[in-house]
């Protein structure tokens, strides 16, 4: 089957950029640049306020604020790059795109928290040189806190809207940011509170989280990347859905691969060996617009398969068609043969023929020609089965 896309044409063709999806594109760029505002008022107060605070949960968090600025700005490149049209390099689409942005982004965030878990573990060392907080950091944190969680109910709600898994990831890291400054505010309260420990304890726990959250990003891009394939559970209903297509007799190698929101199938179906070509193309395009249409898929690629080729024997081997006409014509004695016509089957390691005389030839040679050939077919090593079809009908 083709892919649906043109893989020659050029952006000069399509305008100097035409997102593929414009909707989602436009609310991808709105959310980011939102998010983008909020942070950069995040990440200035959280600093500030932690440094004349003597927060370093607060400052840690800020820092975090400060990693979800970078990731907006990550967001709007791969937003737009991810989002063109294919083209002769890349005739899958550059949807990928955001899925390398969420690999990078989630090792930023994984080396982020670490630093930030380590910078805190050090200074728990010297419990003696740690300072009481300022009340000032508590109103900081309580602000971030309901920054965030405004932040991703907002932006989880765009994302489920246009179904973008860039989107959700930038979500839920805004959730964990939430997290995190809930986590500073029970670290600063306990501070206030004299138990000085506890705003470093803060900041630590702030940095597995981070880590945590990246880890998991990575790790899920990663296994994109690899082409890891679709859960079990969508396998199984593009089965379903590709068998319920009449003239499916079986389906086997059906394999899938995710791009970014979407997948790519590939599929091989076993239809009825003797219906023409052109029917079993319009199987195969049946099924995979049934595909196409049933499941969050972009392509479908169906291969038509005669039989089991799993299971049957190969048929690499055999003589193309001039050979085994010639074959055929020296074995039953009948140079003429060849001015008919021959239908031949490839089957499980051997061939089944079909001949039709023309008009002219009596129904008493088509008897002649056929016991010949059930002769031949006794210990022959290319032909299985041959059947001589003789009709006035017959052009």
């Amino acid at each position: 089957m083709k892919n649906h896309t043109n893989p020659h044409q050029s952006q000069a063709d399509i305008g100097a950029f035409e997102p593929v999806h414009p909707e989602r594109f436009a609310a991808a760029q709105k959310s980011t640049w939102v998010s983008i505002g909020i942070n950069v008022l995040l990440t200035t107060f959280q600093v500030a306020g932690g440094f004349f605070a003597h927060s370093q949960a607060l400052m840690a968090d800020g820092l975090h604020s400060l990693s979800d600025l970078l990731s907006d700005v990550l967001v709007l490149y791969a937003n737009r790059h991810g989002n063109r049209h294919a083209d002769a390099n890349h005739p899958y689409g550059h949807a990928r795109v955001e899925t390398a942005a969420t690999l990078i982004l989630g090792t930023f965030l994984a080396v982020l928290g670490v630093v930030l878990l380590v910078a805190a573990a050090m200074r728990l060392q010297h419990p003696e040189a740690l300072q009481a907080v300022s009340p000032l950091a508590l109103t900081v944190a309580v602000f971030a806190l309901v920054a965030k969680e405004g932040m991703f109910r907002y932006m989880l709600a765009v994302a489920k809207r246009v179904r973008s898994q860039m989107l959700v990831a930038n979500a839920w890291h805004a959730r964990s940011d939430a997290a995190s400054s809930l986590v500073v505010i029970v670290g600063v309260v306990g501070n206030l509170l004299g138990y000085t420990f506890l705003d470093l304890v803060a900041a630590a726990v702030v940095g597995v989280m981070i880590a945590h959250m990246g880890g998991k990003l990575a790790l899920e891009a990663m296994a994109e990347l690899i082409d890891t394939g679709l859960d079990a559970e969508e396998v199984e209903a593009i089965r379903q859905t590709l068998l319920n297509i009449h003239g499916v007799r079986g389906l086997h190698e059906l394999r899938t691969r995710k791009m970014a929101d979407n997948a790519l199938v590939d599929a091989h179906i076993m239809v009825d060996p003797k219906i023409s070509v052109s029917e079993g193309h319009y199987i195969a395009e049946s099924a995979r617009h049934a595909v196409l249409k049933n499941h969050h898929v972009m392509d479908v690629m169906v291969h038509v398969d005669p039989e089991d080729d799993m299971q049957a024997k190969p048929n690499a081997h055999l003589p193309s068609r001039p050979g085994l006409l010639a074959y055929l014509a020296e074995r039953l004695g009948d140079p003429g043969l060849v001015d008919n016509r021959v239908v031949f089957h490839y089957l499980d390691g051997k061939v089944d023929a079909e001949i039709y005389l023309v008009n002219q030839q009596s129904a008493e040679r088509a008897d002649t020609l056929q016991a010949r050939c059930d002769e031949l077919v006794r210990d022959d090593e290319l032909f299985r089965v041959i059947h001589v079809h003789h009709s006035h009908a017959q052009n």
